[in-house]
């Protein structure tokens, strides 16, 4: 008798900390070593909210690692100075937080492919003005290579320009909540989900 094989299994998520998410996640959670793009029209509807239980838990350190520093927590060109009370609240490690400024766009990408290639960054977290297919291909590469997971908050606009990142999410805000809508996701399907955080 001939059993044909399933689809591959997809490799293991980083839990996003919301049980809702992580079902309609392949691996249940966050891809690791890969690009997620997070498509929003404004700052402050629970983006980083959205993020900071996975981040949370790739600046802990592992009492089975020896002597195995956790990796650097990278923040390239925030709109905003991160608020240090609010992330020890969420349990980031202060001391595994990195902030750059870089000078131009260009700049922005460059060090983001730079922090995500290293092999210290856990996360790498970017604001770019720009994003092209390219630029994104850079990026996914530089993840895969650093083992790092990289997070690129981008305008709607972007919806319709080709992306090579793993995940594409657009959130928006609403009367009922937070609206989360997966718009690509390796290895999965669409979803909208609806108060996620």
């Amino acid at each position: 008798m001939w059993r044909g094989r399933g689809q591959p299994r997809a490799s293991e998520g980083l839990p996003s900390g919301y049980e809702q998410l992580d079902r309609h996640l392949p691996g249940g959670g966050w891809p690791q070593q890969a690009l997620t793009e997070i498509l929003i029209g404004q700052y402050g509807i629970g983006e980083l909210q959205l993020l900071m239980p996975a981040l949370a838990s790739l600046c802990v350190e592992d009492p089975g690692a020896d002597h195995i520093e956790p990796g650097w927590i990278a923040w390239v060109a925030p709109p905003f100075q991160p608020y240090p009370p609010a992330l020890q609240k969420w349990g980031i490690n202060l001391s595994r937080v990195l902030i750059v400024r870089p000078r131009n766009d260009s700049e922005v990408l460059w060090s983001a492919e730079q922090a995500l290639s290293s092999g210290t960054c856990a996360a790498v977290l970017l604001w770019p003005q720009a994003l092209d297919d390219q630029a994104s291909r850079r990026l996914q590469l530089a993840a895969e290579k650093g083992a790092s997971w990289a997070v690129a908050f981008r305008p709607l606009t972007a919806r319709s320009e080709p992306s090579a990142a793993a995940l594409r999410i657009e959130l928006s805000a609403g009367s009922r909540g937070t609206r989360l809508s997966i718009l690509k996701s390796r290895g999965g399907s669409p979803a909208v989900l609806h108060d996620v955080v």
